[in-house]
Order: C-alpha cells, then structure tokens, then sequence
C-alpha cells in the first residue's frame, strides 16, 4: 500500500503519521500538488492519501478527485481538534485519528456536493442576506423544511445512506434534522457558507446531494 500525508497549514503532526512521506500545502491544498502526488499512488494498487487538516481542507481534495475521476483513491482524514465533518464521519482527532487513517479499512461512503460542484464535509450554512433572516422554501426529498423565513438552514453529509441531514434553525427551538439523497432550497436570495467558507456571492437557490459515486473513507 502506497500511503502518502497531506499536511494543510502547518497542522501539527499526531506521532503515528511523523514517519510518513509527508507534503506540504496551504490549508485550501493546492490541486497542482495533488496532481503531483496522484501518479506516486496510482504506482500501487491500493493508493491512500491522509489529509491532515480541518473540513475544507478535505472537501477540495475530495473535490478535485470527484472533478478529475479519481475517487479510487482511499483517503483517511485526521483533524487536531473535533470539526463537523469528524463527527458526521466518526473518524476521531489527533493520534487516535492517524492510526485509524493508517490501519483502518476503506469504505464506500456517500459523497455529498453541491450545484456549484463543491464536495461538503462537514456543514453549510444558509443565511439570508446582510444579517437578515433567510427567507424562501425548503424540501429534504418530498419532504417540506421550511416554507417562509427561517434564521437560517444547515447541512451535513450523513456517513451512512441516504447522505443528506438538513434542518431550519428557528431561534432556539431545538433542531429537527431530515435525512434524504438532496435538500434543496429557492430563495430571493441567500448567502452559503461551506464547511467554514463563505460564498462570495448572493444565491437565487442552492442544493446538497448525493454524487453518484462514492469516496473512499479510511475508518
């Protein structure tokens, strides 16, 4: 098995991943470097890239894989501290994390994007616009999230079948999550956040859904 780390900004490295090849990049990885490291593991039968990092970090390369057909590449995630996608995939922190990326299993696992083309990790959040509530309708599959205006919308990859969580956050009212293959969402407009980056322009509509492949997930 042909193993390889991708470092993003300067993660500090858990002790189990300190012997591996190890590449350096910025903390949205540079896709001229994976390129680079992509004919290295394709060498092997069974190629494993560990990205250790935070969720967007993990979401470009599971991006750049998905633009490029390349989604036979077994990833292992290691983030230092607990994020979205750490608990949507289970794949713990720190050392704990890396010897799970190094010894653990690839499994088939629902890869969620979005209309843009962007893979989702972790959580997107969907805003109104300037502050204000987010205002439109909502649908999990058939069913209705939301119709009217809401604080705002989130969704999460799930690590099992059918892919997709989203809920409307209303105030302090506790969440109701709906599981489905997509969430959609028509607005006058909104402003999407994903897994910590925010869009830079204002959105008539957006939706999360399952690709009709999925990624390999090292657990």
């Amino acid at each position: 098995m042909s193993t390889h780390v991708l470092r993003c900004d300067g993660a500090p490295v858990p002790i189990a991943l300190a012997a591996l090849p190890t590449t350096q990049t910025a903390a949205i990885p540079d896709t001229g470097q994976i390129d680079e490291l992509l004919p290295v593991l394709a060498a092997d039968s069974l190629p494993r890239l560990i990205v250790l990092g935070e969720d967007a970090g993990l979401a470009a390369v599971l991006t750049h894989l998905m633009r490029t057909e390349r989604l036979h590449v077994e990833i292992g995630y290691v983030p230092i501290e607990k994020t979205y996608g750490s608990r949507a995939y289970q794949t713990g922190t720190g050392n704990a994390a890396a010897k799970r990326a190094i010894e653990g299993k690839a499994t088939e696992t629902p890869l969620i994007r979005d209309d843009t083309g962007k893979v989702l990790v972790g959580r997107a959040t969907i805003t109104g616009v300037d502050g204000e509530k987010l205002e439109g309708e909502a649908y999990v599959d058939d069913t209705q999230l939301f119709s009217g205006k809401v604080t705002a919308m989130h969704v999460s990859p799930t690590l099992e079948l059918p892919g997709v969580r989203a809920t409307a956050q209303r105030g302090i009212r506790r969440r109701r999550w709906v599981e489905g293959r997509a969430a959609q969402l028509g607005t006058p407009g909104a402003v999407v956040t994903r897994d910590g980056i925010r869009g830079e322009r204002t959105v008539p509509r957006s939706s999360f859904y399952r690709h009709h492949e999925p990624w390999l997930l090292v657990r």
